[in-house]
């Protein structure tokens, strides 16, 4: 079980408690967790991803993950890789809508070279403009795989309707063309914008003294001259506030086999208590487990479609609740119908208490299975101690789960569900 979240001031003393966190000079938030392992679950969170781009910088976080691994003043972009690599380690990335995450796999006895790696490639790459130029078009590559996959694109398009004229709305591949017009420069005065320590939370999941994870962040550090705050904190743009989206539907001809559709709205962030409502009714309609209701409605009573999910998306300040399916076109209308009818299930009556327990059980289950996977336990601990400075065990949200009651849910979805709230999206024929 992953333990309470505890707090550590400078200097570290151990406790009962596992989870140990620390802040260094320059700003650079450290959180440890203990593992049982050889293997180390290790990377660097940035406070940087979509939102954060000015508009002219769309796509820009992205690229800048692609360019870390690019070379830097003290590696080429052979050395990047192979630096764990050749001690049978994996280093990776990925960028959201407000972070950019690199994160790394390594034997205990590597965590040294791993985190020397991490910070460099964040801290000091060098952005060559003849690799830019090339990696624009693995890039531009990307994001026409995903025009070829109708079931992802929509999702793009659908948040571009959600989030109309707001960073949260736009593709965070960026474009072709603005891709291509970047140059070394705009990156480097992105990265000294964003790219900061004190923008950045190092995390660690593995059997390694927390102590020692200072000691060679530290150590680490030392070699860089950082951007002072003050000035950085002057060009930094954070995004705007999230305007309502509107409701209805909206069809567009992609020629496809199948009809896709996406019905959705705005929900919410992460530091409103109803993210969590939404996780659960979002789990209940069309999570993972073939008895979800949308999966019983759909698919195993009327045959109707192979794959239908819901999914809850939390930022910050807001979220993003979906349902998504594909069916044959002549059936777009039965499905919609279908749909609705469970919402309004959620919205008429509270559920019964039975109904509730035995959904928090299935909850409680899909939850404690996934701490299996140590990766992905590790990356959001990190993501949550990044946004909001504090992080979950897996105790304590299952004690939050305890305290859901009928009418907590029955008002939440009163106040997501109606339907002069969703938008849906449809690509037909």
């Amino acid at each position: 079980m992953l333990p309470a979240f505890f707090s550590l001031q400078s200097p570290m003393t151990r406790s009962e408690q596992t989870f140990f966190t620390h802040t260094l000079p320059q700003g650079l938030r450290i959180i440890c967790a203990p593992g049982q392992t050889d293997v180390v679950y290790l990377g660097i969170a940035v406070d940087a991803g979509t939102r954060h781009e000015q508009p002219a910088e769309s796509g820009m976080a992205h690229f800048t993950e692609h360019m870390s691994f690019k070379g830097t003043q003290r590696r080429s972009a052979r050395q990047v890789i192979s630096c764990l690599e050749g001690v049978g380690g994996e280093l990776n990335a990925f960028t959201g809508k407000e972070e950019t995450v690199y994160y790394c796999t390594s034997l205990r006895q590597h965590v040294a070279r791993a985190i020397d790696l991490l910070l460099d490639i964040v801290l000091d790459s060098t952005y060559p403009q003849d690799e830019m130029n090339r990696e624009a078009e693995v890039v531009i590559d990307e994001i026409e795989s995903y025009r070829d996959q109708p079931s992802e694109l929509i999702f793009d398009d659908f948040e571009s309707l959600v989030f109309p004229g707001h960073p949260l709305g736009r593709n965070i591949l960026g474009n072709a063309d603005t891709l291509r017009a970047f140059r070394s420069e705009d990156m480097q005065r992105f990265a000294r914008r964003l790219y900061h320590p004190d923008r950045m939370v190092l995390y660690v999941l593995g059997d390694v003294k927390p102590e020692h994870v200072v000691r060679l962040a530290e150590r680490a550090l030392a070699r860089y001259e950082l951007t002072p705050t003050v000035e950085r904190l002057q060009c930094s743009h954070e995004g705007t506030p999230v305007s309502l989206c509107e409701h209805g539907i909206v069809t567009r001809q992609k020629g496809t086999h199948q009809a896709h559709v996406v019905i959705g709205t705005q929900s919410f962030g992460g530091n409103d208590p109803r993210h969590l409502h939404m996780f659960f009714l979002s789990n209940m309609l069309g999570g993972p487990a073939m008895s979800s209701r949308l999966n019983l409605a759909l698919r195993e009573r009327n045959g109707l479609v192979y794959t239908v999910e819901s999914g809850n998306v939390t930022y910050t300040d807001c979220g993003l609740w979906t349902i998504y399916y594909g069916c044959d076109d002549k059936d777009r209308m039965r499905c919609r119908r279908l749909v609705a009818h469970e919402l309004e299930r959620l919205t008429q009556h509270a559920l019964p208490q039975r109904t509730l327990d035995a959904a928090r059980r299935q909850v409680k289950g899909q939850i404690g299975i996934s701490y299996d996977n140590f990766e992905s336990v590790a990356i959001g601990m990190a993501k949550r101690y990044l946004h909001y400075g504090t992080t979950l065990s897996r105790k304590e949200f299952f004690e939050r789960l305890d305290a859901l009651t009928p009418e907590d849910l029955l008002a939440t979805a009163q106040s997501v569900f109606a339907p002069d709230r969703l938008l849906t999206l449809e690509y037909t024929k």
